[in-house]
């Protein structure tokens, strides 16, 4: 029996093992797959220009530098507003001293080795020194609105920057479709031309001139690949990606392209963008800082009146106290006739002994309150240098304020002039499109039954494929300008419509 319940435990054992690696097996399968799944995923994956100008501004390490420059604004202004407490400071020493010297404490030759303390709290409060706290506060508090503002202006920049590489993608993408279909047709009829040739129709100059095209139509759809990477490469440095690989967008419908039915003059769209611009608000706010900064130079114009008080006490070791006391006759002089002494009596100690911790800083107590006003009279010319400086400060910042709204202006009235030039050569290309389409398709014709040489049919494509490459220019100049004019109307960034 023993030997048949240890061969049972062995044999159940075995099994217990084999059902664990099988399901170790199915566990390992499963996350090899997951695995596989999310890799295929990602690699699949497709970005819009939502996805792409949310990701550059979460990973774009200047952004990232502007939002510290807001903390640190605001950690000047919190400073500011707690200077306006009172300080106080406390001061403890303990020490020896060696030699002769008086004691502070107890007014009296001292010798021999003495242990000192002292301690000391002390507060002080500004009351009042020409509201330059107060201006300080202020302005500390309109440069972190300004640093806020500089940090969005940088990622309208870098959204900008995005949207205008994202399209750049997209154009190279529909390039190289283009050029790959146009290598199409051209291989298709060097087939054809071969035939024709065969069959004595053609001669072979023709095929050896057709064979040149497809030649340079390979090379133009190698280019047009080498475009596309770069624009790719320039938009993945924008997000902040190590590498372009796996790297894709989506091509969004444009829609048609055409103006819209409201359309709103230069001076219109920068009315609206000065109002919300935060470049605007920026320069603003730095106009109304460097006012802040006058004031607080004109401050030291102003007397400063501050209150002060201060409590202190110490201790000394030689600051001694008798024990066991007993009273001593001692002669302090003789009468005038008899010449007796005079015999007076005193008190003294057998011993001494330092006077406790306690009693002394209790006796040694020192307090003290002052209220002092500090008036200017002269100092150097400081406080009129420093108004100075600070009103030409204000003046410059008020020319960055309107410099910036000029460049503004500028910006929207290019935008707006570049986008109905786009929208007017756009509707020209596509009749130029229409136009060397059936004309080459009518030259195709015409070569494949030999009316035409094929100098005739190469000129006829490639005034095709110019018209091609000019349509689809002017639809993406006049997408990006309608989306910058619409950027600064305070509407998101976004190719759909």
């Amino acid at each position: 029996m023993v030997v048949k319940t240890e061969t049972l435990t062995i044999e159940t054992v075995i099994w217990e093992r084999h059902q664990i690696g099988i399901r170790v097996a199915f566990v390992l399968l499963f996350v090899f797959l997951l695995f596989s799944f999310t890799s295929r995923a990602q690699t699949e994956k497709k970005w819009t220009l939502e996805e792409c100008i949310n990701y550059a501004l979460e990973h774009n390490i200047n952004i990232k530098k502007q939002l510290l420059n807001v903390e640190y604004q605001d950690e000047l202004l919190l400073q500011s507003k707690l200077g306006m407490l009172p300080n106080i400071n406390g001061f403890v020493s303990h020490g020896y001293n060696w030699g002769q010297r008086i004691d502070p404490f107890t007014n009296e030759f001292a010798s021999s080795r003495v242990r000192s303390n002292n301690l000391n709290l002390s507060a002080d409060l500004n009351l009042f020194s020409g509201l330059q706290q107060t201006n300080t506060i202020k302005r500390n508090l309109l440069n972190k609105q300004a640093a806020q503002y500089d940090a969005d202006a940088y990622k309208d920049e870098i959204s900008i920057s995005v949207a205008t590489a994202y399209l750049q993608v997209l154009y190279n993408k529909e390039f190289v479709q283009i050029a790959k279909d146009q290598l199409e047709i051209s291989n298709q009829q060097v087939d054809r031309t071969k035939k024709l040739v065969e069959a004595g129709t053609l001669a072979k100059g023709d095929l050896l001139t057709i064979q040149a095209q497809a030649a340079s139509e390979q090379l133009s759809v190698v280019n047009a690949e080498n475009n596309l990477s770069i624009a790719l490469l320039t938009l993945t440095q924008l997000l902040e990606l190590p590498t372009t690989k796996g790297f894709d967008i989506d091509v969004p419908e444009l829609g048609l392209i055409e103006a819209p039915d409201n359309v709103m003059s230069p001076e219109n769209i920068y009315t609206t963008a000065v109002e919300i611009r935060p470049e605007i608000k920026s320069a603003e706010t730095k106009v109304e800082s460097s006012k802040r900064s006058l004031g607080i130079a004109r401050g030291s114009y102003y007397p400063s009146l501050s209150l002060s008080s201060s409590w202190g006490s110490g201790y000394s070791g030689n600051n001694k106290v008798g024990t066991d006391p007993f009273t001593q006759q001692i002669p302090i002089g003789f009468t005038e006739n008899t010449h007796e002494a005079v015999i007076a009596e005193r008190t003294v100690y057998q011993s001494y002994s330092p006077k406790s911790f306690g009693d002394q800083l209790s006796e040694n107590r020192n307090e003290s309150v002052m209220l002092s006003l500090r008036i200017p009279i002269f100092n150097g010319w400081r406080s009129r240098s420093s108004v100075a400086q600070a009103k030409i400060s204000v003046e410059n910042a008020n020319l960055d304020l309107q410099l910036q709204k000029n460049n503004l202006y500028k910006t929207i009235q290019q935008a707006y002039n570049d986008a109905a030039s786009a929208l007017n050569k756009h509707k020209a290309s596509l009749l130029k499109l229409e136009a060397t389409k059936e004309s080459f398709t009518y030259a195709e014709k015409k070569f494949n039954v030999g009316l035409i040489n094929s100098v005739d049919y190469n000129n006829a494509k490639k005034e095709y494929n110019r018209a091609l490459s000019e349509q689809i220019q002017a639809k993406y100049e006049f997408v990006f300008k309608m989306t910058v004019i619409d950027f600064y109307l305070g509407k998101p960034l976004t190719l759909t419509r």
